[in-house]
């Protein structure tokens, strides 16, 4: 049996404890910050659901997400890519399943199969190991671990990916800030993402009838004020229906601002020695696709079945970074892109991103859907430890 020792336990590091435990490994989970309920809303895209499902959870997730029609609209309110969950269905296999972050975070730390978490602990890499020695971790209260693997998921600012690689640039600014926040329910029924002058606003209903909000604009960093909500309905109040309801009802203490780094360079590899680096420690992304949990999600999986029973770690570890290198540049990549087109400023040129979309997705809907296609048609690695699922519900 191996021993895996995962640093950080947010969604990527307790899928990944997950799927190594399914494969006998014994699993440990650190992680500085106590497992709060934190966070507001996350939309699990059907690549991410595919990759739950090998760990038993795919159908929980489903059956705790609101599902409902959506699409693309401008900042005035007319549709510019309007779609249903038939044709998400129908395109990419599955729905996409919005849910608040705190649920799949209660998914994965709890029930059977979850993982031994130490919270309140600060850990680092001291070791990375080699062929023939153990990695080894360390915490600031002196607890040391020697293990087979080390999952690396300790976020954007990962001190694990500055250790493996010193000289890589890290993260960078992306022009842009992120708000988040879920608010009782408003008689919101669908689901959109809302693009207009220098930025974007997402309104979602959840199952349990509240209602979750995202909104991205470009800003300095660390331009925080003391009332968020306020800002927010300064630079959207004037933003179609159901816009400025949503934030009206919203609770001024519920809204979360977070400035959006990435790493449009990736690292040399997402391994070295034993040592595997996961999520946002290997790829940070803008928000733009809904990708950064997804494909931490992807990552996981693919590393469980890379390492295998953890017979030979460095050889898996190499056949992780072939995997998912390549195709989580791309996503990010992807995601830089559509932040950039989402967030015209110029009236003119948004004007004609508007009725090119509108007009592509109306007469040539695939060039539209096509990039989703390449993101949302992932599949897990297949052998004989994936769990089983029904097909997705289609009534």
């Amino acid at each position: 049996m191996g021993k895996a020792v995962v640093i950080g336990g947010g969604i990527g590091g307790l899928t990944a404890a997950r799927a190594l435990l399914a494969r006998g490994w014994d699993v440990e989970v650190l992680e500085r910050n106590d497992l709060a309920p934190v966070g507001a809303g996350l939309a699990v895209a059907p690549n991410a659901l595919r990759a739950l499902d090998t760990v038993g959870l795919g159908d929980a997730v489903r059956g705790r997400a609101a599902v409902g029609s959506g699409g693309i609209r401008s900042w005035r309110g007319r549709w510019l890519a309007p779609t249903n969950v038939d044709e998400v269905r129908e395109r990419f296999g599955d729905t996409i399943a919005v849910v608040p972050r705190a649920e799949l975070l209660g998914l994965l730390s709890g029930g059977s199969g979850a993982p031994v978490v130490h919270t309140h602990t600060h850990a680092a890499l001291t070791d990375a190991g080699g062929p023939d020695r153990p990695a080894r971790v360390t915490s600031d209260d002196g607890r040391e671990w020697t293990a087979d693997l080390v999952v690396a998921a300790d976020g954007i600012r990962s001190a694990t990916r500055t250790e493996l690689f010193p000289d890589h640039p890290g993260a960078v600014y992306s022009g842009a800030t992120t708000w988040r926040l879920i608010t009782d329910g408003t008689g919101v029924s669908v689901s959109a993402e809302s693009w207009g002058p220098g930025g974007s606003v997402g309104v979602m209903p959840l199952a349990d009838g509240r209602v979750y909000l995202y909104a991205m604009s470009r800003a300095l960093p660390d331009a925080h004020v003391p009332d968020e909500r306020a800002e927010l309905l300064r630079r959207f109040g004037h933003w179609h229906d159901p816009i400025p309801a949503v934030l009206r009802r919203a609770d001024p203490r519920a809204v979360l601002r977070n400035d959006v780094w990435h790493l449009p360079t990736p690292p040399p590899a997402y391994h070295g020695g034993r040592v595997a680096l996961l999520g946002d420690a290997a790829h940070a992304m803008t928000p733009n696709l809904g990708q950064g949990a997804c494909q931490a999600i992807e990552d996981a999986v693919v590393l469980a079945h890379a390492v295998g029973g953890g017979s030979a770690v460095p050889a898996g570890l190499a056949a992780y970074t072939s995997a998912r290198l390549p195709r989580a540049s791309g996503v990010v990549r992807r995601s830089a892109g559509v932040g950039r087109m989402s967030m015209i400023g110029n009236p003119m040129a948004r004007a004609l991103r508007d009725n090119g979309i509108a007009l592509t997705t109306r007469l040539l809907p695939r060039l539209f859907f096509g990039p989703l296609e390449e993101t949302f048609g992932w599949r897990p690695p297949a052998d004989g430890n994936r769990s089983a699922r029904s097909s997705p519900d289609r009534s």
